[in-house]
């Protein structure tokens, strides 16, 4: 599977977005639009970026998000219960196998990889997990 599509990150691309991965599970459609949440919060709305979702050879899903700012890096940030922003790459970083950033000299692509559904374990509640660190693959 590969679904690569050019656009300019503006609030308006957000739940267009969502709806060309509507095939998609709705984890791999929450990392897409953190990813480019970060980038209009950080570069600004209208930056040109790629968004690339593939499958790798292990059976994950791997999201790219390419931007023309190799300097502004992410970063994980350990959000207050009250603060109205951080969350966003928290949120990957708890639904990813993976995640990064490969640097370009004029651009940068942030990566996740996560696991099929069927790689995620139940807990009693019925919720779904991803398997404890040391059990990723």
């Amino acid at each position: 599977m590969t679904f690569e599509l050019d656009l300019l990150a503006t609030p308006k691309a957000v739940p267009e977005l969502r709806h060309h991965l509507r095939a998609l599970h709705y984890e791999v459609r929450l990392c897409v639009t953190e990813l480019l949440t970060n980038v209009i919060d950080h570069l600004g709305e209208g930056t040109p970026v790629t968004i690339r979702v593939t499958s790798t050879p292990h059976g994950h899903t791997r999201v790219e998000v390419t931007d023309p700012d190799p300097r502004a890096l992410p970063t994980l940030l350990s959000a207050t219960e009250t603060a109205e922003s951080g969350r966003g790459l928290t949120l990957v970083d708890q639904l990813a196998q993976r995640w990064g950033v490969d640097q370009g000299a004029d651009r940068k692509t942030v990566w996740c990889e996560l696991a099929e559904p069927e790689q995620w374990s139940v807990t009693g509640n019925g919720r779904s997990v991803r398997a404890p660190m040391q059990d990723r693959g």
